[in-house]
């Protein structure tokens, strides 16, 4: 395996991270006998949420940038489970699914370019067996400026043909939606329209709780009209006062909040997800803090009541 400059990580032995350990982290304050990968948060669930906890590895896209391998580490004390991956970190796919292995970990979905998914297929599909994630999907479809309805429906087009392919190969295609698609259309918008267009033999989706709401959406009402659609989520949430309706498909960091602490009812959202059987859920955090932050989410999650 490629070795990676090591760079000192705390431990996070318990699920609430204290603010002083990860300062002392950001800092370079070394770590004493990091605690191995085995000796994880364990996560108990104490409310109606009971899915294991995955996480979209962008959420430690810093700690990764140094020393992907201690990332992994890192994210297995918080009580992670599995993981879906945002590129190989100068890896190969083999050696990145050791480092996974290593650190007690499985990937379950992974996120590759427009360009991957239409001129480099059988590398994607190779790198899913090695990895041996079972979903494959795509997080921005390329658009200049608004997207349109021609868009929308090349993306359609797009999907299906993409959808096929992965089928064939024994995986799931799937569509993460990110803000820019609520453009209204018809009775709905044009994500209603690239929802009721694709196949759903060949693409499901992926639902951002965040880029949902944003632009204005319902997020537990969509899954609510499309059932068996969305498998997998995006945890992820903003702060109170910060306006909705934006379709630039983008929000500042530091307006991006802690499961429990933003403008999400989480108990709505969960309770359509779990009814509609979503298989995996990963946290995304791309707050200015994810490594204080992400555990402060998994512990409002260990609690979570849903109204039904």
């Amino acid at each position: 395996m490629k070795q990676f400059a090591p760079v000192p990580l705390a431990a996070v032995t318990t699920l609430m991270v204290t603010l002083a350990s990860c300062q002392s982290m950001s800092s370079g304050t070394p770590a004493v006998d990091p605690t191995p990968a085995t000796e994880a948060h364990q996560i108990r669930y104490q409310g109606d949420f009971h899915a294991p906890m995955g996480v979209q590895l962008w959420s430690f896209r810093d700690e990764a940038k140094t020393d992907p391998v201690a990332m992994l580490t890192l994210a297995r004390r918080m009580g992670i489970t599995h993981v879906e991956t945002a590129g190989l970190y100068g890896m190969t796919a083999a050696q990145f699914a050791t480092a996974l292995r290593s650190a007690n970990l499985r990937a379950t979905s992974m996120h590759v370019s427009y360009e991957d998914l239409t001129l480099h297929p059988d590398s994607v599909i190779a790198n899913a067996n090695t990895l041996g994630a079972k979903y494959v999907g795509l997080a921005w479809y390329p658009h200049t400026g608004a997207f349109t309805e021609p868009d929308a429906r090349k993306a359609i087009a797009d999907f299906n043909r993409i959808g096929r392919t992965m089928k064939n190969a024994g995986l799931t295609f799937f569509y993460h939606d990110h803000g820019y698609e609520p453009v209204p259309y018809g009775n709905g918008t044009l994500l209603d329209l690239i929802i009721r267009e694709t196949d759903p033999a060949l693409v499901s989706f992926e639902m951002d709780v965040l880029w949902t709401f944003l632009p204005g959406g319902d997020p537990a009402q969509l899954i609510r009209t499309y059932p068996g659609r969305f498998r997998l989520m995006h945890i992820k949430d903003m702060k109170p006062g910060v306006p909705r309706g934006s379709l630039s498909g983008g929000l500042p960091a530091d307006q991006q909040a802690v499961i429990g602490q933003g403008q999400v009812d989480w108990s709505d959202v969960m309770a359509a997800a779990a009814q509609d059987g979503v298989e995996y859920y990963y946290l995304e955090d791309e707050t200015p803090a994810p490594v204080t932050n992400v555990p402060l989410s998994i512990s409002y999650l260990e609690r979570l009541k849903f109204r039904y």
